[in-house]
């Protein structure tokens, strides 16, 4: 064998390699991140996930809003990258408990009595304005000291929330907004930043303030983080009182 012979054929070994290893590498780090995604969202391959949708206040009692239909396509995708299948009830309809699999509940407590339910046994530092007159604290959300007011179509205020069911236990992630916005706009940040949120929780719980700005002009597209109020969150307001 000539040294050109021989320098094709090390060339061709070492493509190959190079080719092998850049392949396994990539394998390797999507497997790692779907693993880690998996893993924050409850959602190995073949679960079953609950998903229970709220109603649109001033609708029919079946009805759902627009944005909230758009959120549950941004969840959906994230289920779907995991290989679970989704369930999705009405919010009046899931009479069951939580940690056999993860669930997805979407709304205030206005519009969906499951929220209620999970604000007031797992997150009871988290108050909600519920009265149905016009005046400034309309729709507000309290956690511990803080006072996150709703200004129609200029700030709106959602909570984004991982609820931990022990160790073994599957999570339930609470969207709770003052709009329906402000929903969808949670659930797209959920479904943006889960592997940033994954990396800093990993499966912990937490809870999230996130702001909706000017979604008369932007719509859900343009949310902030405000602050985590996780250690509030989970404290009774009478004992943070």
């Amino acid at each position: 064998m000539n040294d050109d012979v021989r320098n094709i054929v090390l060339g061709l070994i070492a493509t190959g390699l190079s080719g092998g290893l850049g392949w396994f590498s990539r394998t390797y780090l999507w497997r790692r991140t779907l693993r880690r995604k998996q893993s924050f969202l409850g959602l190995p391959a073949g679960s079953d996930c609950l998903f229970v949708v709220n109603r649109q206040m001033g609708g029919k009692e079946s009805s759902v809003h627009r944005n909230d239909a758009f959120a549950l396509l941004e969840i959906s995708a994230l289920i779907k990258d995991c290989g679970a299948n989704v369930q999705i009830v009405g919010h009046d309809e899931a009479r069951q408990g939580f940690g056999d699999r993860a669930e997805f509940c979407v709304g205030g407590p206005t519009s969906n009595a499951r929220t209620v339910a999970h604000l007031a046994s797992m997150l009871p530092g988290v108050r909600v304005n519920l009265d149905s007159e016009q005046h400034a604290d309309r729709g507000a959300i309290e956690v511990g000291e803080e006072k996150y007011r709703w200004a129609k179509g200029r700030e709106e205020y959602v909570l984004l929330a991982r609820i931990a069911a022990g160790e073994s236990g599957r999570p339930v992630f609470l969207l709770s907004g003052q709009t329906a916005v402000s929903n969808q706009a949670a659930a797209r940040y959920l479904a943006r930043h889960h592997d940033g949120l994954a990396r800093k929780y990993r499966t912990r719980s937490f809870c999230l303030v996130l702001k909706v700005v000017n979604s008369q002009a932007y719509g859900a597209d343009v949310t902030e983080l405000v602050a985590d109020v996780t250690a509030a969150a989970r404290t009774p307001a009478a004992a943070a009182a």
